[in-house]
């Protein structure tokens, strides 16, 4: 791929995820983030392991019902809460936390609170 086709997102997606592998090594657990323009997922990862060891999103039973929209920071706090809980309840308390090339802002600096507020520590 030469560098024309790179966007700026996929610029900032590698950089980020540079800094987190060469940071963390697989010690800890990730906390990965996607946001779409309708809805906010979260994943914790085990990078060693290659799987997924809790999700949560805007989309889940619990929290579509009681959230108006799933693209606004209720619903971003809403899924860190969620996330926070079922990683916590999988025994998971580090993580690092993987933005994925979006600024740490609104919906993302949301979410990272309520985790944070959830238990989970980065």
């Amino acid at each position: 791929m030469s560098n024309k086709t790179i966007t700026p997102f996929a610029k900032r997606q590698s950089r980020v995820r540079h800094r987190i592998s060469r940071t963390s090594r697989g010690r800890r657990a990730r906390l990965v983030i996607h946001r779409s323009s309708k809805h906010i997922y979260a994943q914790v990862i085990d990078d060693l392991g290659g799987r997924t060891l809790a999700a949560a999103s805007s989309l889940d039973k619990g929290l579509k019902t009681n959230l108006k929209t799933g693209a606004n920071k209720d619903a971003a706090s809403a899924v860190g809460k969620l996330i926070a809980e079922r990683a916590v309840a999988a025994g998971i308390i580090a993580v690092v936390f993987d933005r994925g090339g979006y600024l740490f802002h609104g919906r993302v600096k949301a979410l990272a609170d309520a985790a944070r507020e959830g238990g989970l520590k980065f």
